[in-house]
């Protein structure tokens, strides 16, 4: 092995190659695996592998001198930077919120404890047996102030009472999201952006798209009853996993709190769609 390394170490000095080189590699290597997780499973993908297969057919264009064809691309390459930040606005929000929410110290703010969800998760039942549709969205590292301020203002403890109170029929807030944060009722009544992707289930309404839309730009959990069918669903990073009973429910967000991936047990045999 001694003279195969001391091949490679002889090739480093020729090459000029210093630790510093080897730390900006690292560097660039580590910023595109963050780059490609951030961009699994969602629209980002695909339009990434757009994006490479038109730089490689401008590569192609220039290789055998297609004159008029790399005329085209190059003038359409020019534009690719703003594309860029038309494409992939979501992914560049959620990237940046992330690097937001890391603290240096080590510190994580106050989430939703267990007593909080064992509210929800009552509440959530409740309702589902009842046939009444509900949307409460619970935060953790990211705020959600600005989505709080176009509902109504409560600051309420967090209860089961309340909760159903709110989206009975008859009353105003009942059609739009309840928002906790830090285990109390900070707004309801509250407006979500829908998501925009166009494979999503027909099935699925407005109070789902919501669910998603809002996962899909911070990492809120969602929690969604369906006023139709009476079942359960919740979101979190842009996935919704349905028909979800109080049990499996529990397990799903006791997994996404803890940082697992969030997931209901095999054996309800549940529907999961991934965005």
């Amino acid at each position: 092995m001694t003279p195969y390394l001391g091949a490679v170490l002889d090739y480093f000095r020729a090459t000029s190659f210093s630790v510093r080189d080897l730390i900006d590699i690292a560097i660039v290597a580590y910023i595109t695996y963050r780059f490609l997780l951030l961009m699994r499973g969602t629209r980002g993908a695909q339009m990434t592998f757009g994006i490479v297969v038109l730089l490689l057919f401008y590569w192609v264009t220039r290789f055998y001198r297609l004159s008029a064809v790399q005329w085209l691309l190059s003038n359409l390459l020019t534009y690719i930077v703003f594309a860029i930040i038309v494409l992939y606005q979501n992914e560049i929000r959620r990237g940046l919120a992330g690097i937001g929410k890391t603290s240096l110290l080590g510190q994580h703010r106050h989430q939703t404890g267990k007593e909080g969800f064992e509210e929800i998760i009552l509440a959530a039942t409740t309702l589902a047996s009842k046939k009444i549709g509900a949307l409460i969205v619970v935060e953790r590292d990211i705020g959600l102030r600005n989505y709080a301020e176009s509902g109504i203002a409560l600051d309420a403890v967090l209860t089961y009472d309340l909760l159903v109170t709110i989206f009975s029929h008859n009353t105003p807030l009942h059609d739009g999201a309840v928002i906790v944060q830090h285990s109390r009722i900070i707004a309801a009544g509250c407006f979500l952006p829908l998501t925009l992707d166009p494979l999503l289930s027909k099935e699925l309404g407005t109070r789902h798209r919501a669910a998603i839309g809002i996962t899909e730009e911070t990492d809120a959990i969602a929690i969604i009853v369906s006023e139709e069918t009476g079942t359960i669903s919740s979101a979190v990073g842009g996935k919704i996993t349905r028909n979800l009973d109080g049990t499996n429910l529990r397990a799903y967000l006791q997994g996404a709190m803890g940082g697992r991936a969030a997931r209901a047990p095999q054996t309800l045999k549940e529907r999961q769609e991934v965005l």
